[in-house]
């Protein structure tokens, strides 16, 4: 498997990168933050690297530059689904398959707990299960973990944190939050 890292540049949010296979599948996706860039960054300790390319995106098959226009629409608050595209979840539980499953589920502008996630993947009272994958979450827009909140506010959101999330659900029209 060939994996790709494409970086880039989302005005007013910063710097993101996709990783995608063989020009057909995500393997990770980090979202948009404004950190600084170096010229040979290295990957997260879970996103595969058998051989990693800095090439530029391909355009004959149109892949990655459709995903991320797609991903610019997303973050310029146009509703943008991603359930169609394709994600390399084979390294997950049967447990993380249905969380992500019914992540992708959750449509643009609303919420779930992470109690009604457990329960709507059929693990009641795994929220805790829930919420931890949420955090471990390396595909950022494709399973929304932003749209699942705690039963007692906003919950956490990784090392993006709770300030990203509200950005996040804003975006989508919650403005409470």
């Amino acid at each position: 498997m060939r994996v790709t890292r494409h970086a880039y540049a989302v005005e007013g949010w910063g710097v993101g990168e996709l990783w995608e296979a063989d020009g057909r599948v995500v393997v990770a996706h980090e979202a948009p933050t404004k950190r600084p860039t170096t010229p040979n960054p290295t990957p997260r300790g879970d996103v595969p690297t058998e051989t990693l390319s800095r090439k530029p995106s391909r355009v004959g098959d149109g892949f990655v530059p459709e995903l991320l226009q797609r991903i610019h629409s997303f973050y310029r608050g146009e509703r943008v689904d991603f359930a169609d595209v394709a994600l390399d979840l084979e390294w997950c539980t049967p447990f993380q398959a249905d969380i992500a499953a019914t992540l992708r589920k959750v449509p643009w502008g609303e919420l779930v707990s992470y109690a009604e996630l457990a329960e709507l993947a059929d693990h009641p009272r795994a929220q805790r299960a829930a919420g931890t994958f949420c955090a471990e979450n390396r595909y950022s827009l494709f399973l929304p973990c932003h749209r699942v909140v705690s039963a007692q506010g906003i919950g956490s959101y990784g090392s993006l944190g709770v300030s990203y999330k509200r950005r996040l659900l804003r975006l989508e029209g919650h403005a409470a939050l």
